[in-house]
């Protein structure tokens, strides 16, 4: 039986089990896509939700003017009735603009408006909307830990479905470059960064204290740039991961828009500010070069793993998606972090407001 514990405490999931946890005082936040809506996926995520029962549920929309009204219907057609934060509104572009914090948006922006709203209540969950498996254990799973003195859990599960090894930005290009980043610089943000077995899950959960301290990456360094901040803020003794099962996802393209080539580009950047901030200066070069030599030793040991399991692996594909992710090993790019916010004059409530007038406007209630 595998009871193994890293450097932060790991919670496994021995039995399937419902373990007795806050919900009834916490919030949980699912960032959703018109992409996403109607997804078999996203029906089971928020109809699950209503067993669980938590203190709030706010989804974290992003979608067009003219898909706002039908995804805004169907949402409300669940009996948990989720408050619905339209993000990329007009009304709340032109709210946050008054502080200052417009800029690119993404699914981070889109979490961090959320978090100032979930923060209110005394925990935090946040979680994807695109596992097919979703569970009414996750959540509880999530907050357990938060109720047991730490400030800060992350979810972590294995991503193997239709006899295939997926997770493959985390498998190969994340893991290989932490350990790279390991063998020139003992820091303890790396060891921290090397403790999570799914470092990129999007499911985690923290003390209302905590979240209103995390810095947000405005896109897909959200997963990344949130453990750099909760390493500052919880730091080993702060924080667990707890087992999620197994999970199947919808998956991503490595190329075209949105793939996973830009995904990767994003998640380094957000991996190279956290260790930057902690007083690191890779050699790009050097650690770009030492990416490849590990990543490419971990390519024969899924290989191996793969074939163990009768799974299909085509290590020439993954050898190319390693010669893709090698691109982003370079310095990170602009730091367009949106802040704490504890450190922002921005009111919450009138991000909000801002969102419902958007809501209203478009879907003419």
């Amino acid at each position: 039986m595998e009871y193994v514990q890293e450097r932060v405490a790991t919670l496994h999931a021995f039995e399937d089990r419902v373990p007795e946890a806050p919900t009834e005082n916490a919030a949980v936040v699912v960032p959703l896509t018109e992409r996403e809506h109607a997804s078999l996926a996203a029906e089971r995520v928020l109809t699950t939700l209503d067993r669980v029962d938590p203190a709030r549920v706010i989804v974290a929309l992003r979608a067009s003017e003219e898909r706002v009204d039908t995804v805004a219907r169907w949402l409300d057609s669940f009996e948990l009735g989720p408050e619905v934060l339209w993000c990329n509104a007009p009304e709340v572009r032109d709210a946050i603009g008054e502080h200052g914090l417009n800029g690119p948006a993404g699914k981070g922006r889109d979490v961090w408006l959320a978090l100032g709203l979930a923060a209110q209540e005394e925990y935090v969950a946040v979680h994807d909307a695109d596992a097919t498996t979703y569970s009414r254990a996750h959540v509880p799973r999530l907050l357990f830990p938060l109720a047991h003195g730490y400030d800060f859990s992350k979810g972590y599960y294995a991503r193997v479905e239709n006899d295939r090894l997926y997770g493959r930005l985390f498998r190969l290009f994340y893991t290989p470059l932490v350990r790279a980043l390991a063998e020139t610089d003992d820091a303890p943000v790396v060891d921290y960064l090397a403790s999570f077995r799914y470092a990129l899950a999007g499911e985690f959960a923290a003390t209302s204290d905590l979240a209103r301290r995390l810095r947000a990456q405005r896109g897909w360094g959200l997963e990344v740039g949130t453990l750099g901040d909760a390493f500052a803020t919880a730091g080993f003794d702060g924080t667990a991961q707890v087992d999620l099962g197994r999970h199947e996802h919808d998956h991503r393209a490595v190329g075209g828009p949105q793939g996973l080539g830009d995904m990767c580009r994003e998640v380094a950047t957000a991996l190279f500010h956290a260790v930057e901030d902690a007083g690191l200066d890779p050699d790009y070069d050097r650690l770009r070069e030492r990416y490849r030599e590990t990543a490419d030793e971990l390519v024969d040991q899924y290989g191996t793993d793969a074939a163990f399991n009768g799974f299909a692996f085509d290590a020439a594909g993954e050898r190319e998606q390693v010669d893709t992710y090698a691109e982003a090993v370079a310095p990170p790019a602009e730091d367009t972090r949106l802040p704490a916010w504890d450190e922002t004059d921005l009111d919450p409530g009138a991000v909000e407001r801002a969102a419902r007038r958007g809501l209203d406007r478009a879907t003419d209630r």
